[in-house]
């Protein structure tokens, strides 16, 4: 053994906490408590934590020496449709993943030797009529069980040790809907959480909490007409078929025993209202709860509070980023919260109040501003049947994307990727839909278009997360649209969409490493400890919806680029 490799063992057991070595037989349970307080070595839930930082403590592998990271191992799901998209899990050396159709993975975190393996049985006549399909952004971990959500709109527990299927619970009648899950559930205080996808069909975008011992629904909150009073917002009674949905996954405050959620757009999508959407148009009114940040009791899903990001969103620019950063400044607990537009809110964490909203997303022209006290929009722009005049920005895909940006509690930065593109838009006045039905209803048909700043372009930002400002940046050609990590080894991971791994100083921004995987990236990236030894996994697989327009539009790469393929690449230290 070389004295170099000698160091770095020394530095590994004093580094990493409780390393176990990787095997089903030694896992602890999982509940709330090991969520909230989190592990090294660990990464419990979507976000890592409840506090929802995407951040690994783990020093390992830092800047010093990120130089030498190289490919440990690889695993390939198969069946891939539309790429890979899910965020993997960790706990206890096991790391456990989706793919497309649902599909899950249990493997050794050190080796990638698979454990074990759970194929759901699916509708595939529904799942080709959908949209949002096949692919599954992640699973839940808690109370000895693997939560995963189908297509179908099912939610399925399985044995974390064995992969056996414990219960499999129908939540929604996608038959009639063609809504189903594509979004990771949260485990929190023996419920799990789940919300529909919905926002361009006619349903009423619910979102669910079920009992994680035996699958029985415990409550169902709906994102559209929630409460009498917000039904009130949907004029004609368009609330029926208002679209809505929680497709992202948010996070749970033990303090406050509450469910910080973000909900989808409503349907149409567009609405050719015109200024008087008030009283005008497809759904006249503010049409609560779309496009909002709600608080719902874990136990009961009642309504605490909310905020309406976007009244009357006409723009598709939602809520269900799933990002809710839990913060304390100046002895405010705060949360703060990324909106599709390309603003940034932060709230007062115990009555969702604006404490400021700051903006990531340079080309934004749906609205003048949105004022930084109160989150009234300024100067909106709303369309009538036709063809808009300028160009909307920024694009559908959003100012920022549903992935994670990450904050690192050393550096006091939050890194978020930030997205410059635009689209021309033709909105048109279809027949309304008085009942909930499998359709689609958008209303516009749209192009991708450069911004009046000129090229489309994506950007890294390392920012202060509560006033926005600005520390540093890293361009990219194209908008990258995975998840972000960052790590206590002063490492910012960024996936980009060319394929390329890349990872920087935080502190500055300094690329000290890439990698291609072969493939773009869409989805999740974390870091964990098995066997004593520090890892990145990083899921890569293009062909999602937001990718349609990338090969038309920017060529190079995108056009030999598979759309049906996904890896689970996995980085350690040589």
């Amino acid at each position: 053994m070389t004295t170099r490799s000698a160091l770095l063992q020394a530095s590994t057991a004093m580094l990493l906490i409780s390393a176990p070595l990787c095997g089903p037989s030694l896992a602890q349970e999982v509940d709330s408590a090991r969520i909230a307080a989190g592990n090294a070595n660990d990464w419990l839930t979507y976000h890592g934590t409840y506090k929802s930082f995407h951040y690994s403590p783990l020093d390992q592998i830092n800047a010093g020496n990120v130089k030498d990271l190289q490919v440990a191992w690889m695993h390939m799901p198969g069946r891939s449709t539309r790429g890979l998209q899910s965020m993997p899990l960790v706990a206890d050396g096991v790391l456990y993943y989706s793919g497309s159709y649902s599909r899950v993975f249990a493997l050794n975190g050190a080796t990638g030797e698979v454990i074990w393996s759970y194929f759901p049985e699916l509708d595939d006549a529904l799942v080709a009529r959908q949209t949002h399909s096949p692919y599954n952004r992640g699973v839940a971990i808690g109370d000895g069980k693997v939560y995963v959500g189908t297509v179908d709109g099912r939610l399925i527990a399985l044995d974390m040790k064995t992969g056996k299927s414990l219960w499999d619970t129908k939540l929604v009648d996608s038959q009639k809907l063609t809504v189903g899950f594509t979004g990771a559930p949260l485990y929190a205080k023996g419920t799990v959480v789940i919300g529909s996808q919905g926002g361009e069909w006619t349903g009423r975008g619910p979102i669910f909490g079920v009992d994680a011992a035996t699958g029985k629904k415990k409550w169902e909150f709906d994102t559209v007409a929630g409460t009498e009073d917000a039904k009130k917002t949907w004029g004609n009674d368009s609330w029926r078929t208002g679209g809505g949905g929680g497709w992202m996954t948010g996070t749970f405050d033990p303090e406050t025993n509450t469910l910080w959620w973000g909900t989808a757009n409503p349907a149409p999508l567009y609405d050719w209202s015109g200024a008087d959407y008030k009283s005008n148009g497809a759904r006249p009114g503010d049409n609560l709860f779309t496009s909002s940040v709600i608080a719902l009791d874990v136990d009961t899903g009642q309504l605490k509070f909310y905020h309406q990001e976007l009244p009357h969103d006409t723009w598709d620019f939602d809520s269900a980023v799933g990002e809710f950063v839990m913060l304390e400044r100046d002895g405010k607990k705060l949360v703060v919260h990324p909106n599709k537009s390309g603003f940034i809110f932060v709230y007062d964490r115990s009555n969702a109040k604006i404490e400021n909203v700051w903006r990531i997303a340079q080309n934004i022209n749906f609205v003048k501003d949105i004022d930084p006290k109160t989150g009234e929009l300024v100067g909106r722009r709303d369309f009538a049947a036709g063809k808009a005049a300028e160009p909307l920005c920024p694009h559908i895909s959003g100012g920022v994307s549903w992935n994670a940006g990450s904050y690192n509690p050393k550096t006091g930065l939050y890194y978020k990727l930030g997205q410059e593109w635009c689209m021309t838009l033709d909105v048109v006045k279809t027949t309304p839909v008085t009942e909930p039905q499998a359709q689609l209803n958008i209303g516009a048909n749209f192009v991708i278009a450069k911004p009046p700043s000129g090229e489309i372009y994506g950007h890294l930002d390392a920012r202060d997360p509560v006033t926005g400002a600005k520390k540093w940046e890293v361009r990219y050609p194209e908008p990258p649209l995975a998840s972000v990590l960052s790590t206590g080894g002063n490492l910012v991971f960024v996936p980009d969409s060319r394929g390329t791994i890349h990872a920087y100083n935080a502190e500055n921004g300094q690329e000290l490493w890439s990698h291609s995987d072969g493939t773009g990236h869409q989805g999740g990236i974390v870091s964990y400890a098995a066997g004593g030894k520090q890892y990145v996994a990083v899921t890569a697989g293009f062909g999602g919806m937001a990718t349609d327009d990338y090969a038309p539009t920017f060529a190079g790469p995108y056009k030999s680029m598979s759309r049906d393929e996904g890896v689970l690449v996995v980085y350690s230290l040589r």
